[in-house]
C-alpha cells in the first residue's frame, strides 16, 4: 500500500549532481556493475559486459531524465502524448552513446576489458516491438521530440515477445518466437505504483444518482493490471531525456481461493494467464476470433491504461478543473490501432469524472489527433459489434451515442442524403456490424492527418472525402521522416565523419545543412568524390560480410548494390523485382550482355504468418536465387540474396552499403514509406514508381537524379476498369519470356505447381497491383540505371547529391511541423 502514495504527492524535482564521463570513470562504474551487480568476471561471456555497460550509461542518464521529467511536469505545461500500438527501436546502446557524445571515452574503457564497442553492442537484442515502418516511425519521432526539447511521453506496450524472428528453410518463411526480454532488458525502469486498472468485459448498470440524474456504471468485469516499465529516450547533446512508458499487463490481486482449495489450480490461475496474454506478443495472427479478441483487448489495454497515467500525472499536479484539460494535453493517435481512446476518454470524463456530456465531447475533441498511414481500405480497422459488446459493452454504448449524435450533425448539413450518412457512419451495417475506428477518429479528432503529400491528398479527394466535405480544417499533411542521427551518424560513421569534416557537426542537428553539400558535387571536387566512393565501398564490404554470414552468398563490393528490404507484401512488389531479376537472368543465357553491369540483388522482410501469398514470394525469390547463384554462365555478372529475419540492427549495415534503392509500389498504394529517406540520406539513388513520398524525393533531388517509371495513381484508377494482364505478354517478348520460365517451372523442378497461385495472381485481371502493367517501363529503367552505373563519375555526383538534397527528410522538421500546426508545446530549457 505504502508505494502507492507517491500517487497523491506533487512532483518534486530533487538534483542529481552529473557522473563523471571520462574514461576513468566509466571504467570504474563498469566493473563495480560488473563485479558487484551481476556478479561476473572479466573474460565473462560478452552479454554481460553489454548489460554492465548499459547500466553504467543508463545511470548517467537517470540525471537529465530526473530533471527533464521535473521540468514536464511543472503546473500549467501543455505535454504531447503520442500513443502507437508499435515501437520498433531497435539497439539502444549505440544510439544513447552517440547523443550522449561519448563513445570515444566509452571506447577507450572498454579496451581495458580486451573487448571493443562493436562486440560489446552486438550482445543488446532488437527491442522489435513493431512490424516496420510505422513502428520505426515511432521511434524516430520520439528520437527526434527529445532532440527538440518537446515535452512528449511515449506510450506502448512491452510485448514479452516482439516481431517474429524469421528463418529460411528451403527456401520458406520460417517463424520461431522472439524473446527479447529472455536476459532483461537494462534501460528499463518497472514503475508498479503507477499500475493502472482496465476493465473487459461484464455489463454497464444505468441508474439515477443522489442527484437525480441518469449515470452508467461498468460492473462485473474481468479487470487486468497494466504495469508501466519506463525507457529512456535521449534527445541528442541537449541533456533532454525523453520517456517512453510500455505497459506490461498482469492479473490483478484478486484470486479464487475457493477454486484454488478445491483442487481446482488451473481454473485458479487461468485469469492471471489470460490477463498476461495481452502483453504476450506482438500483434497475434488475426485470422481467427481468438486473434481478432486478442488484438483488441491490446488496443483498448494500451489507450486505458496510456489515458488514466495522463489524467494521473495531471491530477497529481493538484489540477481537477477539466474545463483546463485539453489546454494542456494532446493525445497523437498513431495509426487507427489506439482509436478507441476517443471513446474510453469519454467514458473517463463521463461516467468517472462526473462531467456532462456536452462539456466531455468538447474536451475530447479538442485533444485528440489521428494520423493515418494507409491507402488501403481493408487496413483501416474495423471490429464486429457482437465482439465490442461482448469485451467493452461499455465502450459500444458510447460509441453508438457519438454516432448518433454525429448523424444528426451529417443530417442538418446534408438534409435527406441517407447515401451519405450511411457512408460516414461510424457503425458499418450489414449482416454483423462494424464499427469503424477510423471513422470513430476522425469525428473524435481536431486534427487528421497523412504522412506524405500525394497520401494527404488522395485520403480527402476519396477515403475520407465526405468527412473532409463536412470538416475541411480538420485536415493536414505532414510528410514523414528518419533521424539522422540513427540513420547516418550512428549508422554509417565513415560517411559522417566526411561530411563533419568538410561542412562541419551542426546537420547532425540540422540535417537542412547537408545542402552545404551540393557544390562539393561539381566534378572539379574529384578528391572529395574518391573519398566518397572509399566510404561506401567499406560499407558495402561490411554489408558483403553480413549476407555470406546469413546467407551464405558472395556479393563483390564493385557490383552494383540493388536493394529492397520492407515488409513482404502485394503492393510493395517484391514480385516485379524478382521479375526482373528472372529477365536480367535470360539475358545472360542469352548471351545479350550489352550494356550490362554487375549487379548484387539483396530482398529482405517478414511476411505475416497468415499472408500466404507473401509467404509464396518469399519462396519464390529465394527459389530464383538458388538457380541463379549456382548457374556457371553467370560467372558472377548477378548474384540475389535474401536475407533473414530483417530487423533494424541489419538495416543500419545495408542502408549505408545500397547503391540502388528499390521503391516500387503500385502508385496510390504506399502512404509514404520511410526506407526511402534512410536509403537516399546514405547516398542511395531511388528506382521508384510516383507514389508516396518518393514524389517529394524526386522533387528534392531532381529527375535527373532519380529513376521514374510506371502508372501513376490516376492510370491506376481508370486502367482498373478493364484491365487485362495477357496483353501487354503479347506485345512483350521479354515478359513472356519471364512468364513462360515461371510456367515451365525451371525455378522450381523439384516442386512443381508451387508458384500457381503467384502466376494466377499476377495474370488476374482482377489483379489490384498491376504488376505487368509496369514490368516494361520498370525493366526500361533499370536499364537506365545500368547504363548510369557505368559511369562512375556521374554516379558519384548523383549519389552525392542524393544525400545533399535529404534534409526535409529529418523528422526533426516533421516534428517541429507537428508543434507548429498540432500540437502547440512549449519546448524545454535544452530544446530549440
Amino acid at each position: 500500500m505504502t508505494k502507492h502514495l507517491s500517487n497523491l504527492a506533487p512532483y518534486v524535482a530533487v538534483p542529481l549532481d552529473p557522473l563523471p564521463n571520462d574514461a576513468e570513470a566509466l571504467g570504474s562504474d563498469f566493473q563495480r556493475y560488473l563485479s558487484y551487480y551481476l556478479g561476473r568476471f572479466q573474460g565473462c561471456p560478452q552479454v554481460y559486459m553489454y548489460e554492465a555497460l548499459a547500466y553504467t550509461l543508463r545511470d548517467r542518464l537517470m540525471v537529465d531524465w530526473r530533471s527533464t521529467w521535473g521540468e514536464y511536469l511543472q503546473p500549467g505545461k501543455r505535454r504531447a502524448y503520442y500513443m502507437s500500438l508499435e515501437f520498433l527501436i531497435g539497439r539502444s546502446l549505440g544510439n544513447n552513446l552517440l547523443n550522449m557524445g561519448i563513445c570515444n571515452e566509452t571506447q577507450q574503457a572498454l579496451l581495458d576489458y580486451c573487448t571493443s564497442m562493436e562486440e560489446v553492442s552486438s550482445q543488446e537484442p532488437d527491442a522489435g516491438l513493431g512490424n516496420g515502418g510505422l513502428g520505426r516511425l515511432a521511434a524516430c519521432f520520439m528520437d527526434s521530440c527529445a532532440t527538440l526539447g518537446l515535452p512528449v511521453v511515449g506510450y506502448g506496450i512491452r510485448y514479452e515477445y516482439g516481431m517474429f524472428r524469421q528463418h529460411i528453410n528451403d527456401g520458406y518463411q520460417m517463424e520461431e518466437p522472439d524473446h527479447w526480454l529472455r536476459d532483461g532488458n537494462p534501460w528499463e525502469l518497472e514503475r508498479p505504483e503507477y499500475s493502472q486498472r482496465v476493465q473487459f468485459g461484464g455489463h454497464t448498470e444505468h441508474y439515477i444518482d443522489d442527484d437525480g440524474k441518469p449515470k452508467v456504471r461498468w460492473v462485473g468485469s474481468n479487470d487486468v493490471l497494466a504495469i508501466p516499465f519506463d525507457m529512456p529516450i535521449s534527445g541528442y547533446r541537449n541533456k533532454t531525456v525523453n520517456t517512453l512508458r510500455l505497459w506490461k499487463s498482469t492479473a490483478t490481486d484478486e484470486f479464487n481461493l475457493d477454486e484454488f482449495n478445491a483442487g481446482s489450480y488451473t481454473e485458479a490461475v487461468e485469469a492471471k494467464n489470460h490477463a498476461e496474454h495481452i502483453s504476450m506478443v506482438l500483434y497475434p495472427n488475426d485470422s481467427s476470433e481468438n486473434g481478432k479478441e486478442l488484438r483488441l483487448r491490446q488496443q483498448y489495454f494500451l489507450a486505458s491504461a496510456s489515458l488514466k497515467d495522463a489524467i494521473r500525472l495531471w491530477e497529481r499536479q493538484g489540477n481537477h478543473d477539466y474545463s483546463k484539460f485539453a489546454a494542456e494535453h494532446v493525445f497523437q493517435m498513431n495509426d487507427t490501432h489506439p482509436t478507441i481512446a476517443v471513446a474510453e476518454l469519454m467514458r473517463i470524463l463521463v461516467d468517472t469524472k462526473g462531467l456532462e456530456w456536452d462539456d466531455a465531447w468538447n474536451i475530447t475533441r479538442n485533444c485528440m489527433a489521428y494520423t493515418n498511414h494507409t491507402l488501403l481500405p481493408e487496413a483501416l480497422e474495423r471490429w464486429s459489434v457482437p465482439l465490442f459488446a461482448k469485451l467493452l459493452p461499455r465502450l459500444l454504448e458510447i460509441i453508438y451515442e457519438i454516432n448518433a449524435r454525429f448523424l444528426r450533425e451529417v443530417s442538418m448539413k446534408w438534409p435527406g442524403d441517407t447515401g451519405r450518412q450511411r457512408r460516414m457512419s461510424i457503425i458499418e451495417e450489414g449482416g454483423v456490424k462494424q464499427v469503424r475506428m477510423a471513422w470513430l477518429a476522425i469525428v473524435g479528432s481536431f486534427s487528421v492527418n497523412g504522412v506524405a503529400a500525394l497520401h494527404s491528398q488522395l485520403l480527402v479527394d476519396g477515403l475520407f472525402r465526405d468527412f473532409y466535405e463536412l470538416w475541411p480544417e480538420k485536415f493536414n499533411n505532414k510528410t514523414n521522416g528518419v533521424t539522422p542521427r540513427r540513420w547516418v551518424a550512428h549508422a554509417n560513421q565513415g560517411m559522417t565523419a566526411l561530411i563533419s569534416e568538410n561542412i562541419g557537426e551542426g546537420w547532425i542537428r540540422d540535417l537542412a545543412q547537408l545542402e552545404k553539400l551540393k557544390p562539393l558535387a561539381a566534378p572539379e571536387h574529384s578528391a572529395f568524390h574518391a573519398q566518397w566512393r572509399a566510404v561506401k565501398l567499406a560499407n558495402k564490404q561490411r554489408l558483403a560480410d553480413l549476407v555470406k554470414k546469413e546467407c551464405d552468398v558472395d556479393f563483390n563490393p564493385s557490383a552494383l548494390f540493388d536493394v529492397q528490404v520492407k515488409r513482404i507484401h502485394e503492393y510493395k512488389r517484391q514480385l516485379l523485382n524478382i521479375l526482373h531479376v528472372i529477365h536480367l537472368y535470360r539475358r545472360i543465357k542469352q548471351g545479350r550482355l550489352e550494356n550490362w553491369a554487375d549487379r548484387c540483388v539483396l530482398i529482405g522482410g517478414k511476411a505475416a504468418p497468415g499472408y500466404a501469398m507473401a509467404k509464396r514470394i518469399i519462396k519464390l525469390i529465394n527459389s530464383v536465387a538458388e538457380v541463379v547463384n549456382t548457374d556457371p554462365e553467370v560467372n558472377g555478372r548477378l548474384k540475389v540474396a535474401f536475407i533473414p529475419n530483417y530487423r533494424v540492427s541489419s538495416m543500419e549495415i545495408i542502408a549505408p552499403a545500397a547503391d540502388l534503392s528499390e521503391q516500387i509500389s503500385t502508385a496510390g498504394k504506399e502512404a509514404s514509406g520511410t526506407g526511402n529517406m534512410k536509403f537516399m540520406m546514405n547516398g542511395a539513388l531511388t528506382i521508384g514508381t510516383y507514389d508516396g513520398a518518393n514524389i517529394e524525393i524526386l522533387e528534392a533531388v531532381g529527375e535527373e537524379n532519380f529513376f521514374l517509371f510506371g502508372l501513376r495513381d490516376a492510370d491506376v484508377a481508370e486502367l482498373r476498369r478493364d484491365y487485362r494482364p495477357w496483353t501487354y505478354m503479347e506485345r512483350d517478348d521479354d515478359l513472356q519470356g519471364v512468364i513462360d520460365w515461371l510456367r515451365s517451372g525451371h525455378f522450381n523442378m523439384s516442386e512443381p505447381g508451387i508458384f500457381d497461385m503467384v502466376l494466377d495472381a499476377l495474370l488476374s485481371p482482377h489483379d489490384p497491383w498491376m504488376t505487368l502493367a509496369d514490368f516494361r517501363s520498370y525493366v526500361d529503367a533499370q536499364e537506365q540505371v545500368s547504363l548510369a552505373w557505368q559511369d562512375q563519375a556521374a554516379w558519384t555526383r548523383m549519389s552525392i547529391l542524393n544525400t545533399a538534397s535529404s534534409g526535409f527528410f529529418s523528422t526533426d522538421r516533421t516534428m517541429e511541423e507537428y508543434n507548429r500546426d498540432i500540437w502547440k508545446l512549449k519546448p524545454g530549457a535544452n530544446g530549440e
